[in-house]
């Protein structure tokens, strides 16, 4: 049987240099699948508003939805360690409404830690989630929840900017930082910088870990695929075929058989 993931699993990984392996996950099925994979990390991430409820962002996503989610792939995770992302405005309001939503996350859904976006901007929300004995995991350069600010989804280059962000986000306490669309020697700076791991996505091979969301790795999602994306499966059409064929065989009465009937 495996040990479960924990921070101290984590910090250890980083000390050895052996790598961490993080993907998205959204229901109880494909948690499962992934946490009997090997994987380290399971994020719920917000991205489920694009890749599961077909929107255009992650902006419209519920702290509801997220921990309906959230729940699912706890249920599905005996391993790895499940970070509950804190969606658009479920924490930039005020430091009491972040700690109560980062708190919903662990006393309802059963995860272990929670994400949020942002530098030095959101420090202050980072000490004071940690203080009530939330794990936080830090998210810097692309972040999708300030893609209008942004202009799009822009590769982040400001290298001082970024370090800046990196070590304050260290300093007011999360255990580790995702890094998403960042040049890769600008990650590897921050990586060797930091005593926390660094979590990459479009970030170069050089962070402590990596990760993508399920849906892209797995060729579930046609629409945009992002450069840093590697297909390591293409399900949406092995799922099409099975589908066509079941619907040929119900219309010419092929399905169901005898061996399908009592």
């Amino acid at each position: 049987m495996k040990s479960k993931v924990t921070l101290t699993t984590l910090y250890k990984m980083k000390e050895k240099r052996e790598k961490i392996v993080a993907l998205t996950a959204y229901d109880y099925p494909f948690a499962k699948m992934v946490d009997e994979s090997g994987v380290h990390m399971i994020l719920v991430g917000d991205s489920l508003g694009m890749v599961v409820q077909g929107e255009s962002s992650t902006l419209p996503v519920t702290m509801d939805e997220m921990i309906y989610h959230t729940q699912l792939v706890a249920r599905g995770a005996s391993n790895a360690m499940v970070i509950g992302d804190m969606p658009f405005m479920s924490y930039q309001a005020n430091i009491d409404t972040a700690v109560v939503n980062a708190g919903r996350f662990l006393k309802e859904a059963g995860a272990t830690a929670v994400k949020l976006e942002g530098g030095a901007s959101v420090s202050k929300l980072i000490a004071a989630i940690s203080r009530a004995s939330i794990p936080v995991q830090a998210h810097i350069g692309l972040t999708p929840q300030s893609v209008h600010q942004m202009g799009g989804f822009k590769v982040q280059r400001d290298e001082d900017r970024l370090l800046a962000d990196a070590l304050e986000v260290e300093k007011a306490g999360a255990f580790s930082v995702v890094l998403e669309g960042i040049p890769a020697k600008i990650s590897a700076k921050i990586t060797d910088t930091l005593k926390i791991p660094t979590i990459g996505i479009g970030a170069g091979p050089d962070c402590d870990g990596q990760i993508l969301v399920l849906h892209d790795m797995l060729g579930l999602n046609d629409r945009h695929i992002p450069k840093f994306v590697k297909k390591y499966a293409n399900l949406i059409d092995q799922a099409k075929d099975g589908i066509k064929t079941y619907a040929d065989e119900v219309q010419s009465g092929k399905f169901p058989a005898d061996e399908h009937c009592y």
